[in-house]
């Protein structure tokens, strides 16, 4: 009797150690599956767009060709007024609000109503380009300067040109110092990772004549 007794024992020892074994399998799992589905489905890799020559990089690393790539383009898409400045320059605050931090939102708001204000926008057509021979370069301190892993400065040397009822009113040459920073909030609606936090310093005119430093 005192086998069979030990036998049972031994079975119903054994089926606990098997629910102890599944209880933990089961916590295992639910790890598993939290952490596959806290996983982001999307992930952002930044590569140089001169692929000539292979790159190693970190996956968070952000080439500098492409911070000067962002913010030539959304600054050229903000100072880009094709019928009416009125217009064009509200609508286009708007449409790249996804790539604007809310200070710098709040920033060219702000600007636009004092140029309302000031009749700087009524019937006006503008637009930004680079100045020739002084587009990107590989020196930080001249386009591109790294101010923390997550903040970038950038100096773009752009012609400005305005118009009003088709007669040119303005024509210069400014240097902008953009400050870019990483932003990575809303993938759906800004891809880049990228937001510009508008000016880090007074943009400044430059001459026509005047050599890049």
């Amino acid at each position: 009797m005192s086998r069979f007794k030990n036998k049972v024992d031994a079975q119903q020892a054994h089926i606990t150690s098997l629910r102890i074994a599944v209880g933990v399998l089961g916590v295992v799992c639910s790890g598993l599956w939290y952490g596959w589905q806290a996983a982001p489905s999307d992930l952002n890799i930044h590569v140089p767009p001169d692929l000539r020559s292979g790159s190693t990089r970190k996956w968070w690393d952000i080439p500098p060709e492409n911070i000067y790539g962002f913010a030539l383009y959304i600054f050229g898409q903000l100072n880009r007024w094709p019928t009416d400045g009125d217009v064009d320059y509200r609508q286009a605050i708007s449409s790249l609000s996804p790539y604007l931090t809310p200070i710098c939102k709040n920033f060219l708001e702000g600007d636009y109503e004092f140029r309302k204000t000031a009749g700087e926008l009524r019937r006006r057509v503008r637009g930004v380009y680079e100045v020739l021979g002084r587009g990107y370069s590989d020196d930080p301190e001249l386009r591109v300067r790294s101010l923390d892993r997550d903040t970038w400065l950038v100096n773009l040397d752009l012609n400005a040109d305005e118009y009003y009822a088709a007669e040119p009113v303005k024509r210069v040459v400014v240097r902008y110092p953009l400050r870019v920073v990483r932003y990575d909030i809303d993938p759906q609606r800004n891809r880049w990772g990228l937001a510009l936090d508008c000016y880090q310093d007074t943009p400044r005119k430059l001459s026509t004549e005047e050599p890049s430093p």
